[in-house]
């Protein structure tokens, strides 16, 4: 277990690097609201959509295809999803909702689910996690972009203007164009795939310095209490009820605790590109992507230490 902690600490140690890092350019003034304004757009509009879109294109879809794990996570997130969304109607303010829902479902599977999936568990960890991944990404940010757009102050909220939020999200156009090249293994050119790397290597550096640009203590202030509880839901009852859902339906193992793994990852930065994107609140989706990433050490490798001493992992 202690092997599990150092290497949960090894991967969200670079994140809060990287956010300090941001109050610290924020604070000596060598990035300003602009930067974070462009460097934002930058990442939602051409960084992010290449790291999903080269991440899809690697995964082996017909080796790795698990058509029960595939579809439980599916209807599980979109059941979290439904829960989560009806307790904001009920205890969050409506402005501030679409940015509640997206911090409490969304994880940051593409870092911390598959890095600890393969520590864990090998080859089959990253075989199965990267396949997950891809579905991971399109089912979050599609659900994302529909939360975000029916409570967005600047957008129309009727069914039309929702769908062509979605169609036009880039990092939904990014996975969809992915896909037939991953489905039917298309290689391209080394130097494209050099280059695109190039590219999205900047996204997680880029937004989570924007994040810590954007964090003041004023900011942590105003929005503790919903962001607490936005985090309590991402790291503890989503994680808590999906994986007892999972093993309810018969999940063991290395698939069990794989599916726990991914439940229970922080928020993503993308969320805070997003918020951004749709005009929303997004220092409140600074704050719960810092929050989820702190508590990932504890509520992660307590979450695995009780999956062991049940004996269903």
């Amino acid at each position: 277990m202690l092997a599990v902690v150092q290497q949960t600490l090894g991967i969200t140690a670079p994140v809060f690097a990287m956010l300090f890092l941001g109050v610290a350019l924020k604070r000596v003034g060598w990035i300003d609201a602009a930067f974070i304004n462009t460097a934002s757009a930058l990442v939602f509009r051409g960084t992010m959509p290449t790291l999903m879109f080269l991440g899809i294109i690697k995964a082996d879809l017909q080796t790795a295809l698990r058509p029960a794990l595939l579809g439980y996570f599916v209807l599980a997130t979109l059941a979290c999803f439904l829960l989560i969304w009806g307790w904001a109607i009920w205890r969050c303010p409506k402005v501030d909702r679409g940015i509640y829902v997206q911090g409490a479902f969304r994880g940051n599977n593409g870092i911390v689910g598959l890095a600890l999936a393969t520590s864990l568990y090998g080859d089959y960890g990253l075989s199965v996690g990267s396949v997950l991944a891809g579905l991971v990404i399109l089912c979050y940010n599609v659900l994302a972009a529909m939360i975000l757009a029916i409570y967005s102050q600047d957008a129309k909220s009727d069914p039309w203007a929702i769908c062509r939020s979605i169609l036009r999200n880039p990092l939904i156009i990014g996975v969809v164009a992915a896909m037939p090249f991953a489905y039917w293994q298309v290689p391209l050119p080394d130097w494209l795939m050099t280059s695109g790397q190039y590219f999205a290597q900047m996204t997680l550096p880029l937004a989570l310095i924007c994040i810590g640009g954007t964090l003041t203590l004023a900011t942590l202030r105003a929005s503790s209490g919903i962001a607490l509880s936005s985090s309590l839901m991402k790291m503890v009852w989503q994680p808590l009820l999906a994986t007892l859902g999972a093993w309810l339906c018969g999940f063991r193992d290395a698939d069990l605790a794989i599916l726990f793994l991914y439940f229970a990852s922080p928020t993503a930065a993308a969320s805070f590109v997003m918020a951004r994107a749709y005009n929303g609140n997004h220092q409140l989706a600074a704050v719960i992507v810092v929050i989820t990433t702190l508590a990932a050490v504890l509520t992660i490798n307590v979450g695995l230490l009780l999956l062991q001493w049940a004996g269903w992992i």
